[in-house]
């Protein structure tokens, strides 16, 4: 869902002076251009910024453009540095002013350089920063005045109100829990799996939905596109910019779906409660609650970033906790193999000398959650565990259970075409091959688009 950018944030030490005789009378040839280069930033350049927002975050601020989604963390000498920026101050002058507050020197052309490469800025002097077009929002139409209510401190009430009511209706009557076999509401399996999979994509888009107008209300654009997480194929939106908002709304737009998923499930439970046991339409919402509910335990799945990893990461207050916990399970991993290598060479040499597990005191510096803060740090090293057992317990599931069902069943499905097999007959397996392998090919086409984007802007 959310992913915020944090690559380009600190100012740096520098040990350029500022010309404050050149500023002092506001000389316009503040940047010289070089033959087909980008302006050269000087003592006496004034940039002017585009329209950002900021947001205090512990020790850090967080510092964004909503219209182009682009948002990092900066510390308090970056963010009172884009604060004098913004006022008009030109470079030396906004050096000169970091100096007098904080005793310290930073390189402010470089940092402009920075801001500028992130679409901060909207001219360097006389010379206007070419601007990148926008990512488009889903449903541009909604207005946040459309969906305040979405924000509302009364709505988390109303939810829990019918969550409980759906527990007092299941604790008195245990025969409405939902069983698997409640899928099974037809005896013909292409109309179960046809109107499984128009449930279950409506109740997606609906908790799609949900995420796209919760940010909305808080003034973020949002855009819902398909997705994957390992071997699940997902419908994502990417609320960049919920993190300028207070804790509550944050909070709120990453478990709004599941708050979704829940308020339909304790409506069809009170509902179910009020239909004759046995008849279709019974069956019908026995089966839409299980739709309802099945969604739910995916989102425990933290290591795929599901709504709940948004929740954790915002809970710990890390940047980018999947990020950093692969890259520290990666060092993990080298420094493991180092480990055994060093084993290994030290026992064909027949020598009894014992060896320390462990890296060199140089090799420290190569661990990448060491720059991070402490509390980050303990919270990535711990997500990292969960990253790594988590995607293997996905993976071999798919390659024990799910990959070798999905064969079984395209197989099967091909064998029962022909006219041997009856109109019937060849509906059902029209009817798998159509849901099960349209989804496969979906989820390939997907992966494929999203690495190449991935590709793309990585390149850029």
């Amino acid at each position: 869902m959310t992913d915020t950018d944090t690559s380009a944030a600190d100012t740096s030490a520098a040990d350029t002076a500022a010309d404050t005789e050149a500023d002092a009378v506001g000389a316009d040839a503040a940047v010289s251009t070089a033959a087909d280069g980008p302006p050269r930033i000087t003592p006496t350049t004034r940039v002017l910024l585009h329209d950002l927002a900021v947001r205090r975050d512990r020790d850090e601020w967080i510092v964004g453009r909503m219209t182009t989604r682009t948002f990092v963390a900066l510390p308090a000498a970056g963010a009172r540095a884009v604060e004098l920026l913004g006022a008009g101050l030109s470079v030396g002058r906004t050096e000169e002013s970091l100096r007098a507050e904080t005793g310290e020197e930073f390189d402010i052309a470089d940092f402009v350089g920075d801001l500028a490469a992130l679409g901060f800025v909207a001219r360097i002097g006389d010379h206007a920063v070419p601007d990148a077009e926008p990512p488009r929002a889903s449903l541009p139409w909604l207005r946040p005045r459309h969906v305040r209510l979405a924000l509302h401190p009364v709505l988390p009430l109303l939810v829990g109100a019918l969550l409980a009511a759906a527990a007092v209706v299941l604790v008195r009557r245990p025969d409405l829990l939902p069983g698997y076999r409640d899928l099974l509401w037809s005896r013909h399996g292409s109309v179960v799996l046809l109107s499984g999979a128009a449930a279950g994509w409506t109740l997606l888009l609906a908790h799609e939905l949900a995420h796209l107008v919760t940010a909305r209300a808080a003034g973020v654009p949002g855009k819902m596109r398909l997705g994957t997480r390992l071997q699940f194929l997902v419908m994502q939106t990417d609320i960049s910019g919920i993190e300028l908002a207070p804790r509550r709304h944050r909070l709120t737009a990453y478990l709004a779906g599941i708050a979704l998923n829940l308020s339909v499930a304790s409506s069809l439970v009170l509902v179910l409660a009020l239909t004759e046991p046995g008849t279709t339409a019974h069956r019908l919402l026995a089966a839409a609650l299980l739709l309802a509910l099945l969604p739910l335990p995916f989102q425990c799945m933290v290591f795929t970033r599901t709504d709940l990893y948004f929740v954790l990461q915002d809970l710990t207050g890390c940047r980018d906790l999947y990020g950093d916990g692969l890259a520290y399970a990666r060092y993990r991993a080298r420094r493991s193999v180092r480990s055994v290598r060093s084993v290994r060479s030290v026992r064909s040499m027949r020598t009894v000398r014992t060896v320390r597990r462990g890296v060199r005191a140089g090799d420290r510096d190569d661990d990448p959650s060491a720059r991070l803060p402490a509390h980050e740090r303990r919270a990535v090293r711990l997500y990292s565990v969960v990253l790594v057992v988590g995607t293997a317990a996905c993976l071999t599931f798919m390659a024990a259970v799910t990959l070798p069902v999905d064969v079984a069943l395209l197989v099967r499905a091909v064998r029962g075409l022909g006219p041997g097999h009856g109109l019937a007959g060849n509906a059902d397996a029209v009817t798998v091959l159509v849901v099960l392998g349209g989804v496969n090919v979906l989820w390939l086409v997907t992966w494929w688009r999203n690495r190449r984007s991935r590709g793309s802007a990585s390149a850029a």
